[in-house]
């Protein structure tokens, strides 16, 4: 079968719509918390049931959105259209389709339902969504969609993969009692134990009161953290590397080679003694896509939330190869500026990357390709030109790894700043010789 044969069968259906049980999934969420406030205090003896107001608009909203939504695929085009008072038509050419993911909420895999979303070319362009599908539909429409953005016919299976790491349960849990929020809500939880034992009314007063909320927020960022680690998969292939993660939500990601704009490497002060670290990569692009909510658009994506330096250092070397070892530290004055961050204070290059360390409790390692390199910073404070020190920022079009040569001495800060500048020339005609985007 052709592409255009293809194309024309994905269109001969005309236009399609959503899974009725859509808005059920779109709602839930919000029913669900609001019933976990509500409940407490109708409990306590209240009779506030405004927020019930809130869930009835919900699942009118939620209705009328699913009626006035429909998508099809028409002349290489993925369109979807919505919208009631103000329509909305949007185009996605296949051929600007970088990746597709899959998501699947609890209550969706429960129904037997999955969400896609569409990774288009552009730090500004809006996000295709087709929430929620058959389970079964959107795994055959995003293989077809993926074959047809890349020129091949449309039942061609995606390329194999190579598994580089895999994430350990115990080890997850472990590092997330060992993390901020794992201490600092079990510290909260000593301080509610102690008070209960000294002052029960007061630990009554501060539930009905609405304490509770404070609580299933702790709760929910422990489990945000738990569910987007479990079972985390990381694999490389053709197309880019894979995640699949996920207990109750599930999700498959590919995030291409080429929108990679710096990995960083953290090791937490607790988890230096066991051997773990954090490894993350910074994506292209800063806009928050519609419907998706803070966590979900958030550009740094951890590929390795807890591992071994052995682990990290092979997925390092998949990702970026010939990383360089030999790292200069900042001179010795630089530490009456900054004491805290002094000791980590280093940085190399070779032609293709460049690396620095830094940080105060936390130690942060960052490489970014010189190829993505958009601009070089020099700046310099009042306690810099005081000691004689300046430093040199590499900006990208990541927006959450802000990687700099720290503290340096000024001419040996201008003779980095001319010497990457010609680098960061080098490296990027290199890789447009060799044909990438």
């Amino acid at each position: 079968m052709t592409q255009r044969e293809a194309e024309g069968e994905l269109e001969s259906g005309g236009w399609h719509r959503l899974h009725p049980l859509s808005l059920l999934v779109r709602t839930g969420r919000a029913t669900i918390a609001v019933l976990l406030i509500v409940i407490p205090s109708l409990l306590a003896g209240g009779h506030d049931f405004f927020p019930l107001v809130f869930v009835a608009v919900a699942v009118v909203t939620s209705t009328v959105a699913w009626l006035v939504t429909r998508w099809r695929v028409t002349d290489g085009t993925l369109r979807i259209e919505t919208g009631l008072f103000r329509r909305q038509s949007l185009r996605f050419p296949l051929q600007q389709i970088q990746a597709i993911d899959t998501v699947r909420p609890g209550l969706a895999r429960l129904l037997g339902l999955a969400e896609l979303r569409l990774r288009m070319a552009g730090e500004r362009t809006s996000a295709g969504r087709l929430a929620y599908l058959p389970e079964r539909e959107a795994n055959e429409l995003r293989a077809r969609l993926l074959a047809l953005s890349r020129g091949q016919e449309e039942l061609t299976p995606e390329p194999a993969e190579r598994t580089l790491a895999t994430v350990p349960v115990g080890r997850l849990a472990g590092s997330i009692v060992l993390s901020s929020t794992g201490l600092s809500v079990g510290l909260g939880i000593g301080v509610l134990v102690t008070v209960l034992i000294v002052a029960p009314g007061l630990v009554a007063a501060s539930v009905s009161g609405g304490a509770v909320i404070y609580i299933i927020g702790f709760g929910q960022a422990l489990w945000q953290r738990f569910n987007s680690g479990y079972g985390l998969t990381l694999a490389e292939a053709p197309d880019g590397l894979r995640l699949r993660s996920g207990l109750v939500q599930t999700a498959a990601e590919t995030i291409p080679r080429r929108r990679v704009q710096a990995v960083r490497l953290t090791e937490p002060l607790l988890w230096r003694p066991l051997g773990w670290v954090h490894l993350s990569l910074d994506i292209a692009g800063s806009q928050r896509r519609h419907g998706e909510n803070r966590a979900e658009s958030r550009k740094l994506r951890q590929i390795l939330p807890v591992g071994t330096r052995r682990q990290a250092g092979e997925v390092l070397a998949q990702i970026l190869p010939g990383a360089p070892a030999e790292l200069s530290r900042a001179p010795r004055r630089a530490l009456l500026k900054s004491p805290l961050r002094y000791h980590w204070a280093a940085w190399g290059h070779d032609e293709v990357l460049a690396v620095t360390t830094s940080g105060r409790v936390t130690k942060a390692t960052d490489w970014v390709p010189l190829s993505k390199v958009q601009s070089l910073r020099w700046v310099q404070g009042p306690a810099q030109r005081r000691l004689a020190l300046a430093t040199i920022h590499l900006d990208t079009a990541g927006r959450n790894v802000h990687s700099a040569i720290r503290d340096r001495d000024v001419d040996e800060a201008g003779e980095i700043l001319v010497g990457l500048t010609e680098v960061c020339r080098r490296a990027r005609a290199r890789e447009r010789n060799d044909g990438a985007p």
